[in-house]
């Protein structure tokens, strides 16, 4: 068959190994913040749970415009129309350096009166505005480098993302080792010194991205070579897509940082906890989601090349595939939960509190996996309206959920993970009913 090399194991996996190897080294980024902070008490420890995810809210919105873009990107890539791709590049650029600015001046007005309305712990409180007073300015490098790896995940050109992320990691240990612990003769910051680092982290990996472009792409073929004038016209023709997944974004994490306050109502160890959980979890999440970006930019450019019979095939064998990297470690984790949490905790009373979150939040991967490589299908067609709709119920369900169980009921941390349960199962079911339906092979961006 002519397009096997489309959906084959050895193609999916050309695809999805450099990926992943980023995600893996860039998933050692929030391992050194958690361990390192983890050995600096309970409290700095829960903090960060929450305001890492509050900046992430803030982040997604960048974030899911490159998915919009990187789906456009992908979609030219696989009609031939390369030029195009740098094109909605460097629109991207622009739009993503003002949204920076303005995002980064709004949140030093608002945060401090917004954190104290969501934290209830005065210590917390102030270690997360803490952190997130000094993780803002990373922000205008963080929005532009999504765009770097959303051009060359669209061109399926992904093993820059290898060599960007391992920079990335290893600058982000050593300004956190030497700015959290007070090293070199400079002061110890504890969590101030976890913000500033990662924010000095997100600058040289958008240095790198800078100086591999120029050296190794070529940017005569991709039209980088000429720097364009912003286009309101273009822009919005690229929002058509990308303002779905950038609403889409926002809201998900902003429904998990619903789950962490509420959580963190329940108490400062439970909010240890949960961030452990978190960290954790996200060992298995950077599997699912080197797979769910693969199936994002090939579906993309399998329908640019009007291939849209292969797309079903595709998804099956991606699913296969992300199965039998996970199960292994879930079983891992599962015999020896307390070496797994220990990575990010030295507290022996601490360890053993995590381990019934931890086996919870494991078993949600049954439903998780299908549910992101579908899911990411679905906004690979170019329907992100679609997407953003389907998502929006499932997280409905899920708030709800976390409202009864977590904040009104007060159950157990452990009992509280079952919300990935029913998020994951409400978003495999409505994406795979719409993928079967195959309403979406006519769709053109």
């Amino acid at each position: 068959m002519a397009e096997v090399w489309k959906y084959s194991y050895r193609n999916i996996w050309r695809v999805a190994f450099p990926i992943l190897i980023s995600l893996v080294v860039e998933h050692l980024i929030g391992l050194t913040d958690t361990a390192f902070l983890g050995r600096v008490g309970e409290v700095e420890l829960g903090a960060s749970a929450i305001a890492v995810i509050y900046y992430m809210v803030i982040f997604m919105l960048g974030f899911g415009f490159s998915i919009g873009s990187q789906i456009i990107i992908g979609r030219r890539n696989g009609e031939g129309n390369y030029k195009q791709t740098g094109y909605v590049f460097w629109q991207g650029i622009y739009f993503l350096l003002g949204l920076a600015v303005v995002m980064i001046l709004l949140s030093e007005a608002v945060t401090p009166w917004l954190m104290s309305k969501m934290v209830s712990s005065p210590s917390v409180y102030r270690s997360a505005l803490d952190y997130v007073t000094w993780r803002q300015p990373g922000m205008l490098f963080a929005y532009c480098t999504t765009m770097f790896r959303a051009f060359y995940v669209g061109t399926t050109n992904t093993k820059t993302l290898t060599f960007n992320a391992v920079v990335m990691a290893l600058s982000n240990m050593i300004f956190n080792y030497i700015l959290i612990f007070g090293k070199l003769g400079l002061p110890a910051l504890g969590i101030k010194g976890a913000a500033i680092g990662s924010s000095l982290a997100e600058l040289v990996s958008l240095i790198f991205f800078v100086i591999y472009m120029l050296r190794t792409t070529d940017l005569k073929k991709y039209g980088l070579n000429v720097l364009p004038r912003f286009e309101w016209k273009s822009l919005k023709e690229i929002l058509g897509v990308s303002i779905w997944t950038m609403i889409q974004s926002f809201i998900s994490i902003s429904t998990w940082l619903i789950f962490f306050l509420y959580i963190e109502r329940l108490g400062e160890r439970s909010l240890a906890i949960s961030n452990i959980v978190r960290s954790v979890s996200g060992i298995l999440w950077m599997i699912v989601q080197a797979f769910s970006s693969t199936t994002n930019t090939l579906v993309s450019n399998m329908i640019g090349e009007g291939k849209q019979e292969f797309v079903f095939p595709l998804l099956k064998r991606i699913s296969k595939f992300t199965a039998y990297l996970i199960v292994p470690l879930l079983v891992l984790f599962v015999i020896f939960p307390q070496v797994v949490i220990g990575i990010y905790t030295d507290i022996p009373d601490l360890i053993v509190a995590t381990i019934p979150a931890m086996i919870v939040m494991i078993s949600s991967y049954i439903f998780t996996v299908p549910a992101q490589i579908f899911f990411s299908a679905l906004s690979g067609t170019g329907n992100t309206r679609k997407a953003f709709y389907l998502e929006m119920i499932a997280l409905a369900f899920y708030v709800l959920y976390c409202t009864v169980v977590v904040g009104w009921l007060k159950s157990d941390v452990a009992l509280c993970w079952t919300a990935e349960h029913v998020y994951s199962i409400f978003v495999v079911v409505l994406s795979f009913a719409y993928m079967r339906s195959g309403k979406w092979k006519n769709k053109k961006i």
